[in-house]
């Protein structure tokens, strides 16, 4: 028998027995309560999405019980998946592992009574769904030959911004880099090192559209670059000078904060400190609906809140980049199921799931 539930046997007789009081005994027997599951894995019951309700489902894996049934067919995941041991599970339970991992911050110990799975079998599943997802769909954020990315989409884009801010007819989208701390690493500190934000980090350029998905993603660079460095190393520029222009002829672009350069696909707020009244309202209307790429930001850590918690994104023992790509995914397929704060602010429907996962 366990130590610590022998001498909650004894906390039990001396507190029938009058030697502890009350207080005594709740202190002491809190103190020697197991905190990790009372029974061995395989005492739990097997797995069973069709046995979990619909808030179960969406506090645990971010998803209703039926869209993750769509979700599986959606993103092809193998009927089974097998693990690198040669593990077979069904695709429905890894994906849930997966989901569960990164829904919160949680130890795979603390997962063991919902799948009845050991730890090390909870590790590889979620790593093997991890590790097709990116394989499988990292090309949805690098490039822009997507069906849910058409020339009419851009341009419907382009409407929905002018709509709420009134000052770029031709802006659809919107760019920016977000720091995402890590654990403190033993070697080349200063290399991850973010300065403004004072963290150890990796940083990424994401690209934000007004249907509230993530258009474009590069990434994980060091913590110390620049967004504009980043800008230069993702080759973005080049890839936007490529997209159609709009049928008056005016060339498509972006907008991002001061930190980028201005190009005729890039725009960016008038700097300086001699800048006209008509200036500033120009910024501050820029300013308004740029504000959505940070939305975008906070719901992709809000929602899968495991990449938040820095302690155990440890750089060269886990895929910590390949993580965030994964859940930027992974958002994406949530604003497809239920739009986002930024879909319903420009008043835009996003692609079904099947349009954005081909």
């Amino acid at each position: 028998m366990p130590k610590w539930r022998t001498v909650r046997d004894h906390l039990l007789y001396a507190h029938s027995e009058s030697l502890i009081d009350d207080e005594e005994f709740i202190l002491l027997f809190d103190l020697y309560t197991a905190k990790s599951p009372d029974l061995p894995y395989w005492k739990y019951d097997e797995f069973d999405l069709d046995k979990l309700s619909d808030d179960e489902c969406i506090t645990e894996f971010r998803f209703l019980k039926g869209h993750i049934y769509i979700l599986v067919d959606a993103m092809k995941l193998p009927e089974v998946i097998k693990c690198y041991n040669g593990l077979l599970v069904d695709r429905v339970e890894a994906l849930c592992i997966f989901l569960k991992r990164f829904a919160y911050p949680c130890r795979y110990l603390d997962m063991m009574p919902r799948f009845g799975r050991p730890v090390p079998q909870l590790c590889m599943i979620s790593n093997a769904v991890m590790s097709f997802l990116y394989t499988q769909w990292n090309h949805l954020l690098s490039t822009f030959d997507q069906p849910w990315l058409t020339s009419d989409n851009i341009e419907e884009f382009c409407h929905a911004v002018f709509q709420k801010s009134g000052a770029l007819e031709n802006c659809f989208g919107f760019v920016d880099g977000t720091v995402r701390p890590i654990c403190k690493p033993g070697k080349n500190q200063r290399v991850l090192y973010n300065g403004h934000k004072k963290v150890h980090a990796i940083k990424f350029q994401s690209l934000a559209v007004p249907n509230g998905l993530v258009a474009n993603l590069f990434g994980p660079v060091e913590g110390k670059r620049h967004d504009s460095a980043m800008l230069a190393q993702s080759d973005l520029y080049n890839k936007l000078q490529q997209l159609d222009p709009l049928p008056n002829e005016n060339p498509v672009c972006i907008y991002g904060d001061p930190a980028y350069p201005h190009r005729p696909q890039l725009q960016c707020p008038f700097k300086g400190a001699r800048i006209t009244p008509e200036q500033q309202e120009w910024n501050k209307a820029m300013s308004s609906v740029r504000v959505s790429v940070e939305w975008i930001f906070g719901d992709i850590v809000n929602y899968f809140k495991f990449i938040d918690f820095k302690k155990t994104l440890k750089i060269q023992l886990s895929a910590v980049g390949k993580m965030y790509i994964c859940c930027t995914l992974l958002h994406n397929a949530r604003c497809c199921f239920y739009g986002s704060i930024t879909s319903q602010f420009f008043e835009l429907e996003p692609p079904s799931i099947n349009e954005y996962f081909v």
